[in-house]
């Protein structure tokens, strides 16, 4: 009998560590809980090609693998379609930290091609935002919002990216308390493109995220830069790099031997020159039918012979090579130069409100007439959102699919409690109290990259810190991140001379 119940005993203790090992390994992120549905294309009876839904824990890193990407797969994660559902890392924390503030970067939602090809028809999308159409998705009160007619450039899937992005945030804070129920003007932030899509997108998420709250108060501010540099866009060097990079885009396609003879069969078949057709920018268009089930542009046969469809083997050799220029462009290393110098008055930004907030919530400090700046949305472009993952660091991510998101999150611990006894050369003596300090987490699409980024990917990640002090950001901003330019300040990076 004794024996029987020692036994049951280390079982019963097994199992509780096995269950504690779990879910701090969980916490941690070492093992993906995230569930996002996996789109995994296959052929259909018509040659086309489709999209299978099924469960998988896609992360924002491409997985190691032998074989080359497939360019079809990539291109559907790209479309971001609004048919999964989706949990999120945003607000996770250690026990008893407090959130002090979010900051979000957005790129804008699904949109209507920007070019078109020449001799083919529009594609024909639907862009009205219908109940029967979206009301699996998400709430039926959302559909009230009005969004018609929407502006050209942006259709009703944009709409909905959006509107999930702003719930998913809503449950990820709304225990935290992040701001109170009467909140002033100054504590939430817009910021937006003079591009129509921008503004709308961030006002869909907005409507996602508060979906009760007051539009009156709400004051967006313009940016007309589409890198959000405010006042410190000049910088000859950021250009120079760009141009630099542009330079080297050119001569990896003017030597890919493949995808020119795609561009000629597809000038044949339209009856184009070449040079009118790259012109075009036709991989735009291409991925607007591919992300809506559409089939790819047809013209009609005629005495030349011209005529006939564009096909999905031409759409995956362009997109091949721009897998591959995102390859050759890590190698090179010049946009990554240019990415720092781009983004950093927007981070800088964002580390000086950050480091306002931190202090403002140290004991005995008078809170800041009207509050700080608890919650800031830059709703952008992908020419923003590019670069600014360069800058952090997450080179290696995907590039940012339609209503992508990085998530900037400003936590602080809890004090030490006053009284504690610390044991130093076997003699009892009370520790003085210390504030809580703060930290940082980064997140894009969900998923923590904190420790991927450049500032947190030396720091000692420890079970009982997981998190990265903001100090390693700020240092990072102000000074560590020029040291890729050679520089030790913004103005010493951006007006030295090359040479």
């Amino acid at each position: 009998m004794l024996a029987r119940n020692r036994f049951l005993l280390l079982v019963v203790v097994g199992g509780a560590a096995l269950a504690i090992l779990s879910l701090s390994l969980q916490f941690l992120n070492l093992i993906p809980t995230t569930p996002i549905v996996e789109e995994r294309p296959f052929h259909a009876a018509d040659g086309g090609i489709g999209v299978a839904v099924g469960k998988s824990r896609k992360r924002v890193f491409p997985q190691p693998h032998t074989q080359e990407p497939n360019p079809i797969f990539e291109a559907y994660g790209y479309c971001n379609i609004p048919n999964r559902t989706e949990q999120a890392w945003e607000g996770h924390s250690p026990a008893d930290y407090k959130l002090l503030s979010v900051h979000v970067m957005i790129r804008h939602g699904d949109r209507y091609p920007l070019y078109s090809i020449p001799k083919t028809k529009r594609p024909a999308i639907d862009c009205t935002l219908s109940t029967s159409r979206y009301t699996h998705l998400h709430p039926s009160e959302w559909i009230s919002l009005d969004f018609s007619p929407p502006p050209p450039s942006w259709i009703a899937d944009g709409v909905v990216q959006h509107l999930r992005n702003g719930q998913l945030l809503h449950h990820a804070y709304k225990q935290h308390s992040l701001f109170p129920s009467d909140w002033s003007p100054r504590q939430i932030w817009v910021e937006t493109t003079g591009k129509s899509r921008t503004l709308q997108s961030g006002l869909a998420f907005l409507y996602g995220f508060l979906p009760d709250f007051d539009w009156t108060k709400l004051t967006v501010r313009h940016q007309w830069s589409t890198l959000f540099c405010s006042s410190a866009c000049d910088c000859p060097a950021r250009n120079r790099y760009l141009e630099e990079e542009q330079r080297r885009q050119y001569q990896l396609r003017a030597a890919d031997t493949e995808l020119e003879r795609t561009y000629m069969d597809m000038s044949r078949t339209l009856g184009l020159p070449t040079r009118q057709l790259r012109a075009a920018n036709p991989i735009d268009s291409l991925l607007c039918h591919l992300c809506h089930g559409l089939s790819f542009p047809c013209v009609p046969i005629g005495d030349s012979g011209a005529g006939g469809c564009l096909t999905m083997e031409q759409f995956a050799v362009i997109r091949r090579q721009q897998l591959d220029d995102e390859v050759d462009r890590r190698r090179a290393g010049l946009y990554h130069k240019y990415a720092i110098l781009a983004m950093y008055p927007y981070l800088n930004r964002t580390a000086a409100k950050m480091e306002r907030i931190a202090k403002s919530s140290e004991a005995g400090r008078q809170p800041r007439s009207g509050g700080e700046e608890v919650f800031t949305l830059s709703s952008a472009h992908d020419v923003t959102v590019a670069p600014l993952l360069s800058a952090l660091g997450l080179e290696e991510a995907r590039f940012p699919r339609f209503a992508a998101r990085i998530v900037f999150e400003l936590w602080k611990s809890p004090p030490t409690i006053q009284g504690q006894v610390k044991k130093r050369g076997g003699k009892g003596e009370k520790s003085k109290a210390k504030y809580g300090e703060t930290f940082i987490r980064v997140l894009y699409n969900g998923e923590d990259v904190t420790f991927h980024t450049t500032f947190c990917r030396p720091h000692d990640r420890q079970v009982s810190q997981p998190l990265c002090p903001l100090k390693n950001f700020l240092s990072f901003v102000r000074r560590d991140m020029f040291s890729v330019v050679n520089a030790t300040s913004y103005k010493e990076a951006c007006y030295r001379r090359p040479g």
